[in-house]
């Protein structure tokens, strides 16, 4: 998004009847101000960045303008998991800036010096003693970062990816809570301990950014997060480690999923614009083949929005430039929101579900974990919380009696 907003000087330059006005926020902040003004039709926005979470349940709710292209902008050539999670009813209601899922980063000069090897797909079990393993203190390296600042989208995000991958859920197949169940348990104990052990001192402060910061730093052996990451940390203008970077897909449990979400930021149309032709002309442009041409003329190829295209991963100068895109794209295409647990659930989403209700319980679910990585609360405690809390939820919602 910041390179986007250096970059519309070049889209104001063609469309000179176009003014462009931005409002730049935190990932939290940035959710409730949308959310609120979007459902209460407050028309102060004429474009919007949301999630997949967000793009067919507002659609649903008659919230969002249809997208409409021409042939050139080729909505075909979207990759075909990113488009189905915006698309409601067979019409495109968000176009994506850039699609993500999940994967490791890590230190290749410290994997080999703690006598270890990378696999291409490796267990929790090696994550987790590699982390102990790379951890060392005195020098500031912490084995491990992952998020732990509260928010559905930030903690929340990456351990109920986690969870999956433990055989945990969210729901069964009537509704019911499913957080005092033995799977949620081993999930949450396991990164609580990890963090302990491995971590930096105040993860449950850490989002995306700060372990973007951290790890760049030297100061992560390993990174569990955004496949979009990839090009920050391999940019030696911004990595003190950009030479020692290697990848590896979302660690398993040997239960039939990995712990990879799929994710993309996008860029929609409120229903309440009153610039609507102009906010969609601007999406045309921002989410274009040409847009990514023009990041690649300007920041280099491995600096391009990932995730969206399947042109680009033919690219040759794309593939050339950017170590980590097989990976981005075998993790994409690995993700699938309709399974995503090992039991059965009513619902689609991986690191989300895709009600609602989700936004507001996991982000009050996420205070509670954040506060069990601080040690304010114990594990059980967090997790009693949670049930009670969803319970409730789900009970006022009328999908339990």
């Amino acid at each position: 998004m910041v390179r986007m907003q250096g970059l519309t000087k070049e889209f104001e330059a063609a469309h000179p009847d176009i003014t462009l006005n931005w409002a730049v926020m935190s990932e939290n902040e940035l959710r409730q101000k949308v959310t609120t003004d979007i459902a209460t039709k407050g028309g102060k926005y004429d474009v919007l960045t949301i999630g997949t979470y967000e793009a067919p349940i507002w659609a649903k709710q008659g919230w969002l303008k249809e997208l409409t292209f021409d042939a050139d902008y080729d909505v075909d050539d979207l990759l075909p998991a990113i488009r189905a999670g915006l698309t409601y009813e067979d019409k495109l209601y968000a176009a994506p800036f850039y699609g993500e899922s999940s994967m490791v980063m890590y230190r290749t000069d410290l994997m080999e010096k703690a006598g270890l090897s990378m696999p291409d797909a490796p267990t929790w079990e090696f994550i987790a003693d590699a982390a102990r393993k790379m951890t060392d203190r005195a020098a500031g390296v912490n084995g491990i970062c992952l998020r732990g600042k509260a928010g559905w989208g930030e903690n929340m995000a990456f351990v109920t990816a986690m969870s999956n991958s433990f055989g945990a859920r969210w729901f069964d197949e009537n509704w019911h809570p499913q957080f005092d169940q033995p799977e949620w348990k081993r999930t949450l104990q396991f990164y609580v301990d990890l963090m302990k052990d491995a971590g930096p001192a105040g993860a449950e402060n850490n989002g995306f950014n700060e372990n973007l910061a951290l790890f760049d730093d030297g100061k992560c052996g390993m990174w569990i997060d955004a496949t979009v990451a990839a090009s920050f940390v391999t940019n030696p203008a911004s990595s003190t480690v950009a030479d020692k970077v290697g990848f590896a897909l979302a660690p398993d449990n040997g239960l039939g999923k990995r712990s990879n979400w799929l994710w993309a930021w996008n860029l929609a149309v409120p229903a309440s614009s009153q610039n609507a032709d102009a906010a969609q002309t601007f999406i045309a442009w921002a989410t274009s083949k040409e847009y990514t041409a023009l990041v690649a003329s300007d920041e280099g190829w491995a600096n391009v929005p990932p995730g969206t295209r399947g042109s680009l991963y033919q690219n040759e100068a794309y593939l050339k430039a950017a170590p980590f895109a097989k990976m981005t794209l075998d993790s994409i295409n690995a993700a699938d929101p309709k399974n995503p647990t090992v039991k059965p659930v009513p619902y689609t989403g991986i690191q989300f579900v895709a009600i609602p209700e989700f936004q507001g319980l996991a982000t009050t679910i996420g205070q509670q974990f954040s506060s069990a990585l601080a040690g304010k609360v114990t594990v059980d405690a967090a997790l009693s919380s949670a049930q009670s809390n969803a319970s409730r939820e789900m009970t006022r919602a009328r999908y339990i009696k």
